[in-house]
């Protein structure tokens, strides 16, 4: 019996988990207009969680800037999506401003989005969207990191891309 259960836990643990829907929310953007994740349809969208008291964040930003210039006529978007507080949320947009950062940037200063996608609260944390579905969700920043992410975006941006396949045609 101690056996099966074993090979059961082990067969759930390596089973791929499945894409969770990605919940749908409405922040205000540093230049005071709503924006919600469903305004980006079927974008590949990379939700980025971040502060401006955060190095790793501050690190991460660049290659963020660099993926969106290179990708956003594809049909891809960063979302930015500040957690400083009512605090220190007046640091944001001169942040942005100040390194001509062009993605959108969102202000979470009551911490309700990264609460539903990282309860946790650790940052840098990205999480990765394609068609409505979480693709891939990770926590931190290190060097390398940001080419893994290029790589996974121009795969989600290729497959929805392509043509859906064509039907026979009937006879």
């Amino acid at each position: 019996m101690r056996t099966l259960f074993s090979l059961l836990v082990a067969a759930a643990l390596s089973a791929p988990a499945l894409a969770a829907d990605a919940t749908d929310f409405t922040l205000t953007d540093i230049q005071g207009k709503k924006v919600s994740l469903s305004d980006f349809g079927d974008d590949v969208v990379v939700m980025s969680f971040w502060a401006t008291w955060c190095g790793p964040c501050k690190e991460e930003m660049p290659h963020l800037q660099k993926l969106y210039a290179e990708q956003k006529e594809k049909g891809f978007t960063v979302l930015s999506i500040s957690t400083d507080d009512a605090r220190s949320a007046s640091r944001v947009k001169p942040f942005i401003m100040k390194n001509q950062y062009t993605f959108p940037v969102l202000l979470d200063k009551e911490s309700k989005v990264i609460t539903q996608y990282n309860p946790s609260k650790t940052l840098p944390y990205t999480v990765v969207i394609a068609s409505g579905e979480i693709v891939k969700s990770h926590s931190g920043f290190n060097p390398g990191d940001e080419e893994e992410l290029a790589k996974l975006v121009g795969e989600l941006l290729a497959k929805k891309g392509e043509a859906p396949a064509e039907k026979p045609a009937e006879k």
